[in-house]
């Protein structure tokens, strides 16, 4: 049917270049710049050579925000406590990126949280911007996803970036990779809720903060924070140099916000003093282009045709018990050795 002379023809949504990417980002156009992090979140291989060369454009107007990780035990009131202190410091004439690192569900690769409206008031202020971050199904894929979307933030201007986790498994660690300082945060109750929580994950705290230490449960906020800090005597610091300290916070009243970002410049000015903070980040990029290279090798390995093939026999002689393990890898491995 032919179209009618007066009937508009649908307008196709242009297709952006690298240009139009990199300078959308840098202009904080924030349309462009949910676009900019969605491209490098992607995982289909034809969006991999653009979202690198924007990466590599943007490097140049990166590095220059605050990276701080938070994570907690469940109830611990983290993304309400993350709100109040983003819209304090969006007070204060700072920009703030939220990135919200979820684990994705198993069956849908989707973000489980992600349906969840968090941040409301946070994510309406013109100086932040919250973005809840998929994993792919993979710790690689928190990581990847996660670093190049802080990099895009950093060059659109966010001077303040706040990584958040959930708080299980080892996404904590792989936050902590990737960030400045890393915060902790606990509600009351300090012996039940360690039961709760690895040993470990305090020994990557550069600061412990007991949240809800309003109203009646003020008192034990402040008891859980002494019994912290006596815990804290027996683990190593997370940061040569920096003692790791516990303090009270509510994100409803608002009290111990404003010790929170005096205690983020006095850990950003004793690091940097002493080049801790320098340090760390270039040990932070060479830890990512080891994982990088183990990511994108193993891919390679499983997507080889004759892996493909083999591996579900090794799999069936292990599973009888004709072969061992450490044979069968050191079997596959050389085959593909041969193959490749």
């Amino acid at each position: 049917m032919a179209m009618d002379r007066n009937e508009k023809a649908p307008r196709r949504k242009k297709q952006l270049d690298v240009n139009d990417y990199v300078n959308g980002v840098l202009e904080n156009n924030r349309a462009i710049l949910a676009q900019t992090i969605t491209l490098v979140e992607s995982n289909a291989e034809k969006h991999f050579d653009l979202a690198q060369e924007v990466i590599t454009k943007l490097i140049p107007y990166t590095g220059n925000s605050i990276r701080i990780g938070i994570t907690g035990v469940p109830g611990a009131g983290k993304s309400t406590l993350i709100e109040a202190f983003g819209t304090y410091l969006c007070s204060l004439g700072h920009k703030v990126a939220v990135l919200a690192v979820d684990p994705s569900s198993q069956i849908s690769k989707g973000s489980i949280l992600g349906d969840k409206t968090r941040m409301e008031q946070l994510g309406r202020n013109k100086r932040a911007f919250v973005r809840p971050t998929p994993a792919g199904g993979t710790l690689g894929g928190v990581a990847r996803k996660s670093r190049e979307t802080m990099l895009v933030c950093e060059a659109a201007g966010y001077d303040v970036i706040i990584v958040e986790t959930v708080g299980v498994g080892q996404s904590e660690t792989t936050v902590r990779s990737m960030v400045d300082l890393f915060i902790v945060l606990m509600i009351t109750g300090a012996g039940d809720e360690l039961q709760g929580m690895k040993k470990g994950v305090l020994e990557l705290a550069d600061a412990i903060f007991i949240n809800k230490a309003d109203g009646d449960n003020k008192l034990k906020a402040l008891a859980a924070k002494e019994e912290y800090n006596q815990i804290l005597h027996y683990i190593p610091p997370a940061t040569k140099g920096w003692e790791t300290r516990a303090y009270t916070c509510s994100a409803i009243t608002g009290e111990g916000i404003t010790q929170l970002w005096d205690l983020v410049g006095d850990y950003i000015a004793h690091t940097k003093e002493t080049n801790v903070y320098f340090e760390r980040r270039k040990e932070q990029l060479f830890l990512w282009l080891q994982e990088t290279l183990q990511s994108q090798l193993l891919q390679r390995f499983y997507e080889h045709a004759s892996i493909k093939v083999n591996l579900p026999k090794y799999k069936q002689e292990i599973e009888e018990g004709q072969i061992s393990v450490t044979l069968a890898a050191k079997k596959l491995i050389e085959q593909y050795d041969l193959l490749k």
